[in-house]
C-alpha cells in the first residue's frame, strides 16, 4: 500500500491554482494578495488633529513652574479665535498666544504644532484655561506617519483581513490582484442515494456526502458547487464528470469503490485521463481513486461512500490540495501534541485517524486528547461523533496503539460549539 505522505505528496503536485485576479477590496477578504500593492500617497494625506482638542503652539502652552518668589503662578488663558471640522477644505492661520478649536481628524492651521486635549482645559468656547500643557508635536497625526508615498501596503502573499482591506481603503484602493477561490464539485454516484426533500423508500438513504463535502469545500475556502446525486451509468458519468473538469478546479466523487457501481466510475473516469485506483495506508478511507482528467489535468477523486471516511480522506488528502491552490505556503491544518486520556488500539501498517475532542489542562497548560468512539476504522457510521470531534487524533502506522498519557499528534479542526 502506498503511504499517506506519498499520496498526499502526488495529490499536491497536482494542484491547479486558478490565475489571479483583480476584485473589489470588499470582496477580497480571506483570499491571498497576488501583488505588492505600493500606496501612492501618503496616510495621512496632511497634518491632523488626534484628538478632540484646540490646535496651538507647543511653546505657547509650556505652563509657568511655581517656585518661591511666585509659588501659585497665575492660569494661563488662551482665546479661542475660530474652530474647523473634520473635512474642511478653508485654510486657517494660528496666531501666536491663541487657540482654535479642533475635531479629530480635522487639518490643523498654520503655525500650529501641537493639539491640547480638551481633557487639559477647562472646555472653554471663547477662551480656555490650560490645566495640563503639551509639547510640540503632541496629539497629531502628522503628514505620513503611517504611510508615506512608495511605501508596501500589503504584500504579494499576505491574506486579506480586516486590517488589509483598511489599510487599501486608506490609501485608495478600490481594486486588489487576488488569488481566486478556486471551484469544487461534488457529485454523489449510488442507486440508493435520494435528495434531503424526499421521503426514502426501501432501501434508499439521503445523500449525505455531497452537501457535507460541498460543506468542507467551503470550509477550506473554495467555492462549491454541489452536482448533487449521479447515475452510475457510464456514459451518462462522463458526460456529467466532463462538463465539471471545464469549470472546476477539483473534482469530488463520492460512492462505492468497489462492486459495479465502482467499476463504472473507474471506466468512465479512465476515459478522460490518467486515472489510477490505489490502496493507501490509512484508515479509514484506504481505497481511494485519484487522476490529473481532461485537458487541464484537473485533480479528480473518487472517494469511499461511508460518511465518516469521505470526511477524513478530505480532511487528510483533498482539503491541503484547496488549501495549496489557495496559495497557502502551509497547507495543513495545525498539529499538536496531545496526551491521550485512554489507551487506543489502531491497524499496524496504517495510519489510523481517530476521532476526538481536544482539551486544556488548566493547571499545567498542556493539550488532552479524548477519544470519541475507538478507532475509525472499527465503527465509521457513527457520523454524530465526527459533529462532536474537534480533531482527529493521528496514530502511525508503524504503531499499534497509544496507551493511556503517551503524547500522540492531533490534527486540529477548530473549534466546535
Amino acid at each position: 500500500m502506498r503511504s499517506v505522505a506519498e499520496q498526499l505528496r502526488r495529490v499536491l503536485a497536482a494542484a491547479v491554482a486558478p490565475s489571479p485576479i483583480r476584485v473589489a477590496i470588499s470582496e477580497a477578504q480571506g483570499l491571498q494578495c497576488a501583488e505588492d500593492v505600493i500606496s501612492g500617497r501618503s496616510f495621512p494625506g496632511f497634518d491632523q488633529a488626534a484628538v478632540d482638542g484646540y490646535a496651538v503652539r507647543g511653546v505657547d502652552v509650556a505652563l509657568p513652574e511655581a517656585n518661591d518668589e511666585n509659588p501659585q503662578p497665575d492660569p494661563l488663558v488662551l482665546p479661542v479665535v475660530g474652530d474647523i471640522v473634520a473635512g474642511s477644505k478653508q485654510p486657517a492661520r494660528l496666531q501666536p498666544h491663541q487657540a482654535v478649536l479642533l475635531q479629530t481628524g480635522a487639518p490643523l492651521p498654520s503655525l500650529a504644532d501641537a493639539v491640547l486635549p480638551v481633557a487639559f482645559t477647562d472646555g472653554g468656547i471663547e477662551r480656555i484655561r490650560v490645566d495640563l500643557g503639551v509639547r510640540s508635536g503632541d496629539f497629531v497625526r502628522k503628514a505620513g506617519d503611517d504611510l508615506k508615498a512608495g511605501d508596501v501596503v500589503v504584500r504579494s502573499g499576505t491574506i486579506i483581513g480586516p486590517a488589509q482591506v483598511g489599510l487599501l481603503a486608506a490609501v485608495g484602493r478600490d481594486r486588489v490582484l487576488v488569488h481566486p477561490k478556486p471551484r469544487v464539485s461534488v457529485l454523489s454516484v449510488g442507486g440508493e442515494l435520494i435528495d434531503v426533500d424526499r421521503t426514502p423508500g426501501s432501501g434508499q438513504v439521503y445523500d449525505v456526502n455531497s452537501y457535507a463535502l460541498a460543506a468542507a469545500a467551503r470550509d477550506a475556502g473554495a467555492e462549491a458547487h454541489r452536482v448533487g446525486i449521479v447515475a452510475d451509468d457510464v456514459h451518462e458519468l462522463k458526460d456529467i464528470v466532463e462538463g465539471q473538469l471545464g469549470r472546476a478546479e477539483v473534482v469530488i466523487i463520492c460512492g462505492p469503490v468497489g462492486g459495479d457501481v465502482g467499476r463504472n466510475v473507474n471506466q468512465a473516469l479512465s476515459e478522460l485521463g490518467p486515472w489510477e485506483v490505489s490502496r493507501i495506508a490509512m484508515s479509514p478511507g484506504s481505497v481511494q481513486g485519484f487522476g490529473a482528467l481532461g485537458d487541464e489535468g484537473v485533480p479528480t477523486f473518487f472517494i469511499p461512500s461511508n460518511p465518516v471516511s469521505a470526511l477524513v480522506v478530505f480532511e487528510v488528502i483533498i482539503r491541503p490540495l484547496i488549501r495549496a491552490a489557495l496559495g497557502r505556503l502551509s497547507p495543513r491544518r495545525r498539529v499538536v501534541k496531545a496526551v491521550s486520556t485512554e489507551t487506543l488500539t489502531s491497524v499496524l501498517g496504517r495510519t489510523s485517524y481517530i476521532r476526538g475532542r481536544l482539551m486544556r489542562d488548566d493547571e499545567t497548560g498542556e493539550y488532552l486528547v479524548e477519544p470519541l468512539g475507538g478507532v475509525l476504522a472499527s465503527n465509521p457510521h457513527l457520523l454524530s461523533q465526527l459533529g462532536e470531534a474537534n480533531c482527529l487524533i493521528n496514530i502511525p502506522e508503524n504503531a499499534s496503539g497509544i496507551r493511556e498519557g503517551e503524547s500522540v499528534d492531533v490534527i486540529f479542526l477548530g473549534q466546535r460549539g
